[in-house]
């Protein structure tokens, strides 16, 4: 059992490896890559019955319309916010993502980020580089103790807080639900964001997650505060967080500007008080190795009536 012809819609051919490309042309008859900004991308739909995306490729009613045989959605990335989930589960269509494929990663990368900043190390490495060995000015503090917390207690927020408690933070969280784990649950996000001198947002950019962080508290996140953010920007609201980053007595970190329009960007990427990080928090040999057989599994899967990392 195969597909008949896969839309891929933003995907190079640099990203995957050539083993996976010929895994996925033992899976599909036809396939076409095209741009998300290609005016042949509708008339390619008319015949396909799966479509495999690139991050943050927008996927909407419109595009579904046109593609009537369509059967799957595949994403390749764990962010799905850019998908319409309802219209795709109105037309029976399951859409699949990358869940779990870079937990480690993205935990990891957090937690460096985070101690970077907390200890000065950019600046050391400068001044060493430089033949500067004074740690004069130099400022640091400690991990231990900090009070850490965690915003989404999926895979990546759990696995953000274990990391943190390891260094001995005292880790909260905030989710939708309350969870079987030994942190302490905030039921409201905005006794989070008042009480943490350090706060990781980790939730998957979805319909309510998309403004999360907000006017209404943002101004709550205490000075000297680090905040750290992995997910797409839509979560946190760009001129909300703007002004709060205005005072200059708390630091921002985040990675894919890339992503970001780029007037969003503009208001916050000269700002002292921000730390940005090109696309690299998910980048380990580990994470790319299985991404893409998570990715190629999520299609032999469908086939096989199995649907295992279905987010609609």
């Amino acid at each position: 059992m195969s597909f008949k012809k896969a839309v891929l819609i933003n995907i190079a051919d640099s990203h995957l490896d050539q083993v996976y490309w010929k895994k996925i042309d033992e899976l599909v008859e036809t396939r076409v890559s095209i741009g998300s900004d290609d005016p042949r991308l509708l008339e390619e739909l008319k015949d396909a019955d799966v479509l495999l995306l690139g991050f943050g490729v927008a996927i909407g009613k419109e595009l579904l319309d046109a593609a009537p045989n369509l059967k799957f959605i595949n994403i390749l990335a764990t962010a799905y916010g850019s998908v319409d989930l309802t219209a795709a589960a109105a037309r029976n269509i399951p859409v699949c993502n990358l869940g779990g494929y870079s937990t480690e990663a993205v935990a990891e990368f957090t937690i460096a980020a985070i101690l970077q900043e907390l200890r000065g190390l950019a600046e050391g490495a400068q001044r060493a580089s430089a033949g500067n060995y004074d740690f004069t000015g130099i400022k640091a503090r400690e991990l231990k103790d900090s009070n850490f917390g965690v915003i989404g207690l999926g895979n990546i927020g759990n696995r953000v807080a274990e990391l943190a408690a390891g260094f001995g933070a005292n880790v909260s969280y905030w989710s939708r639900s309350q969870k079987d784990t030994p942190f302490s649950y905030h039921a409201n996000l905005s006794d989070l964001l008042a009480h943490n001198d350090i706060i990781s947002v980790n939730v998957a950019e979805a319909e309510d997650t998309i403004g999360l962080l907000n006017a209404n508290n943002l101004p709550l996140i205490p000075s000297s505060a680090i905040l750290i953010s992995t997910v797409p920007a839509s979560v946190i609201d760009t001129d909300a967080l703007a002004k709060r980053l205005e005072k200059n007595d708390m630091t921002f970190i985040f990675d894919h500007p890339d992503t970001m329009p780029s007037k969003e960007l503009a208001k916050i990427k000269d700002l002292r008080s921000v730390v940005a990080y090109p696309a690299i928090a998910f980048i380990t040999d580990e994470a790319r190795i299985a991404k893409q057989k998570i990715f190629v599994g999520n299609m032999v899967g469908y086939l096989n009536g199995n649907t295992e990392n279905q987010v609609n």
